[in-house]
């Protein structure tokens, strides 16, 4: 199994005025933590595109980059790349040349994204969310796949013997959908044989999905070992029970509240942290063995090839995120594959 993180990275906010300070700071912050990932063994590390005051990556393609410049083995990608918003043929060249920057390390994670603030910044309609997407993943596989091409459709110029370059290290360059539970999202990645990203960051029944996504795979006769799961949810680890949750509650709940207020959720109250990180919970906030038990009984129930853990949410102190991450990959990542080799399952 794979193991990694992922962030979002959350800026400071001027408490006059709203807006964003110190953003070079966060940046700072995020090249350190994907140094420590890759130095402790762990596999991937992705970003987050969002157009928001809160958030501040809203090229991707752009600090991953930068971060491949510091970093040896680990793998980068989106999380996610807000492909319904954007031009493939843009995406495609900003990921190949991440992938030759790098060596080979770039991947892409397309999805809808959460947030709607893309749409309007770029002309599009809100009312062509799930025809924008289809199309504009059509097209982005055609230019992974072919140098030169041709292409027609409904919200983008076509394409005739067009060249798109350069042209990624990696052959097929790899595109992940990512889902928070779409079941059209699932059926479409496996009918297309694409790995699957599903983000379990609340309540609600995720394990079907996975059998699901592979029925939709064997009914379009993709070859089993083709079709990859990964888990994508917020988490944070610490020494003792107690430290995980006192530095990972107080930013998580301010976030979760304020974006909560926007969709008309009520707030976070403790009583529901704490219902949520217990063992029947979506949040993965404790020790390692904490966590290690977690991970394998959703193995049990996804069978899932890669785990990311979400660390900072609401902005957890950095100290804390990269004791967080050290013991993402050297005592979880570890453990969890020793034993699922004991249980002679592919780890």
């Amino acid at each position: 199994m794979q193991f990694g993180a992922y962030t979002f990275v959350e800026t400071r906010r001027d408490p006059r005025t709203g807006e964003p300070i110190d953003v070079d700071k966060a940046f700072a912050d995020v090249i350190e933590q994907i140094e420590l990932a890759d130095r402790v063994g762990l596999d991937v590390f992705g970003l987050g595109e969002h157009h928001r005051p809160d958030y501040a990556v809203s090229a991707p393609a752009v600090a991953l980059a930068a971060a491949a410049a510091r970093t040896r083995r680990i793998r980068l990608t989106s999380a996610v790349t807000v492909l319904s918003s954007d031009d493939p043929v843009r995406v495609y060249q900003q990921f190949a040349t991440l992938d030759l920057v790098s060596g080979g390390r770039a991947e892409i994670m397309a999805g809808r994204g959460s947030f709607i603030e893309s749409f309007p910044l770029f002309g599009l309609s809100l009312d062509d969310y799930d025809e924008l997407f289809a199309e504009k993943l059509d097209l982005l596989l055609k230019i992974r796949d072919h140098a030169n091409v041709t292409w027609e459709g409904k919200h983008r110029a076509p394409l005739v013997r067009q060249g798109v370059f350069p042209r990624a290290l990696q052959q097929p360059l790899p595109v992940w959908i990512a889902s928070g539970g779409t079941p059209q999202s699932v059926a479409r990645a496996g009918a297309l044989g694409l790995p699957l990203a599903i983000a379990i960051i609340g309540g609600g029944r995720f394990g079907p999905l996975a059998e699901f996504y592979r029925e939709a795979g064997r009914r379009a006769g993709v070859a089993p070992d083709k079709l990859r799961i990964g888990i994508n949810g917020h988490g944070f680890l610490a020494d003792t029970s107690k430290g995980a949750a006192e530095a990972f509650l107080e930013p998580y709940a301010e976030v979760m509240s304020r974006i909560g207020g926007e969709r008309g959720w009520p707030p976070l109250s403790r009583a529901q942290f704490d219902q949520d990180r217990g063992p029947r919970g979506h949040l993965m906030v404790g020790t390692p063995d904490e966590a290690i038990a977690k991970i394998l009984a959703q193995h049990e129930v996804f069978r899932h090839d890669r785990y990311l853990m979400q660390m900072s949410v609401g902005g957890q102190p950095q100290d804390a995120i990269l004791r967080s991450i050290e013991l993402l990959g050297t005592v979880v990542a570890p453990r969890v594959r020793a034993e699922l080799m004991q249980r002679k399952v592919p780890a």
